[in-house]
């Protein structure tokens, strides 16, 4: 079936993006869903610093390539074998598969799938295929989901059905900064009773990751950005206090539970600085491959302190998107307030600008029904 998409053809061009025009809205090419695949509609994508590091050529990926991992929509087919989705069905998508059956699989979702991350790498769907084509040219997929496009076929893997009452720019958050941001406070932080939360950077990650936290009612929740606006919205949203990363070193306030979500060396720096005797720091940012940070030994062995890693908010999707669902329900995780701007396809460069100038929280792609 024929389908409009944008495409990313070379990375690393220069900014702005909006007169570069790195991705272009292209009719392309896509296969009917293979055995254990879905062909979806896509009613809603969330642009986000993973695609970002695409673009900039942070994350070399194989090109061309469709970008666009955090969506959701309506499946219209089924491949062989998939029995427990059906046509009709909402979905969110989830950018890392998981087989189920290797050893990082086990880990409850401390480790990334090793299949999983081994064709997201390559540019494929789990079982190496390609269902994207130009002119008689294979393009990529993106993290197993190419969400930013009409339609896209995905492995049953990749996604997890929600609720027919879940808005579509609901659904789509959720499958990535609410699970990579909440996961990183309830999987890797699981702060105590009482215990101080620190939020470090407040785009859609960390602002989900604060929004998590306050809905834990567990202790104080805290703020930590560079944008004035930004430290504005959390104390809207609920923080008990919010600071830029120099008020925080003059103020000398420490948590218990910090989470860095900046995806920068100098954010993490912060972090560890901020943790408390006892706590731990989670950092849940990506960062360019050659991003070094220097810290203290001495203060982490001395109070005692933790530093945990965890991608994808160490989740299990499946497990975890209808916690947060439910928690949305109940009215306690608002993740509607993550969602800065709603835009059109057309209007992808500009937003990836927007992003790169960290003034976004959560810019959604909406596509008509």
């Amino acid at each position: 079936m024929k389908i409009t998409a944008a495409v990313l053809d070379e990375s690393g061009l220069s900014r702005p993006y909006a007169e570069s025009r790195p991705l272009s809205v292209q009719e392309l090419e896509l296969d009917d869903p293979g055995p254990g695949e879905l062909l979806i509609r896509i009613r809603a994508a969330g642009v986000c610093h993973s695609d970002l590091s695409v673009v900039d050529g942070n994350r070399p990926r194989p090109l061309p390539m469709v970008l666009g991992h955090e969506a959701s929509g309506i499946v219209e087919k089924v491949g062989e074998g998939v029995t427990d989705v059906a046509v009709g069905d909402q979905v969110t998508t989830v950018f890392l598969p998981r087989c189920e059956q290797c050893e990082n699989c086990a880990t409850d979702g401390k480790l990334p799938c090793s299949p999983g991350t081994e064709t997201n790498n390559a540019g494929l769907l789990p079982g190496s295929a390609l269902r994207l084509h130009r002119a008689g040219q294979d393009v990529h997929h993106h993290v197993g989901v190419s969400g930013f496009a009409s339609h896209a076929v995905v492995s049953r893997e990749s996604v997890v059905p929600v609720g027919a009452d879940v808005p579509a720019e609901i659904a789509a958050v959720v499958g990535c900064a609410v699970l990579t941001g909440g996961g990183a406070v309830l999987n890797a932080g699981r702060p105590r009773e009482g215990d101080t939360v620190m939020v470090v950077g407040l785009g859609g990650v960390g602002m989900a990751a604060l929004l998590t936290a306050l809905s834990l009612e567990k202790g104080p929740v805290i703020g930590v950005d560079a944008n004035p606006e930004k430290l504005a919205r959390a104390t809207e949203l609920g923080a008990s206090a919010v600071h830029s990363p120099e008020e925080l070193a003059d103020n000398g306030v420490r948590a218990a539970v910090v989470v860095e979500a900046a995806g920068h060396p100098r954010a993490f720096e912060t972090a560890v600085a901020a943790t408390a005797p006892g706590g731990t720091t989670v950092t849940v940012g990506l960062p360019s491959p050659d991003a070094r940070s220097t810290i203290a030994p001495l203060g982490v062995t001395a109070e005692a302190r933790t530093i945990v890693g965890s991608y994808l908010g160490s989740a299990v999707p499946s497990r975890d998107i209808p916690v947060y669902l439910d928690l949305w329900r109940e009215g306690k995780l608002p993740v509607e307030e993550l969602i800065s701007e709603r835009v059109a396809l057309s209007q992808i460069n500009e937003s990836f600008d927007r992003l790169a100038d960290g003034q976004a929280v959560r810019q959604v792609i909406l596509f008509e029904d």
